[in-house]
């Protein structure tokens, strides 16, 4: 266990979580615009990759990788490469590649926290995660559905 949440803990960060992504959506519901132009964002891009990079640094930096140790330095030195390689060659869609990214990222501390837990509170946070994970690895290898997302849905509405 890396991240030594407790099953509580990682609800209440779940649910703050919740509220905090759907607060503006309630208070100013004309954020569409925002919404949007969220997916190509190059600002929204390089802030949310370079949150994916610290994130993942730290998590190679101080996770037990067992027999596979000896890889450690050189992912180290391959990440931060990976990142500027990213930032340059990665033009499209940056900002929702780098979302899905983070919520893959996020999806492990919540999987953990819920691990060999016998409370019933712990499907709720398994189910999340798992959303996250499903919503992650679409924004990551097929970025423009987000996009149609939004399309579709104003086109409905």
């Amino acid at each position: 266990m890396i991240y030594n949440l407790s099953l509580q803990t990682a609800g209440i960060i779940a649910g703050v979580f919740l509220i905090l992504i759907s607060l503006p959506g309630l208070v100013k519901p004309d954020l569409a615009g925002v919404a949007q132009r969220f997916p190509r964002s190059r600002v929204a891009g390089v802030v949310l990759l370079t949150i994916c990079l610290a994130w993942t640094f730290w998590l190679l930096a101080t996770i037990q990788m067992g027999e596979f140790s000896a890889f450690r330095r050189p992912l180290l030195i391959a990440l931060p490469i990976g990142y500027v390689l990213a930032l340059g060659f990665v033009e499209e869609f940056l900002a929702v590649r780098a979302l899905g990214i983070l919520c893959l990222l996020a999806a492990e501390p919540l999987l953990d926290a819920a691990f060999l837990r016998y409370e019933t509170s712990r499907l709720l946070l398994t189910v999340f995660a798992y959303l996250l994970i499903v919503a992650g690895l679409f924004w990551v290898a097929i970025p423009y559905l987000l996009r149609d997302t939004r399309s579709r849905s104003s086109m409905a509405a």
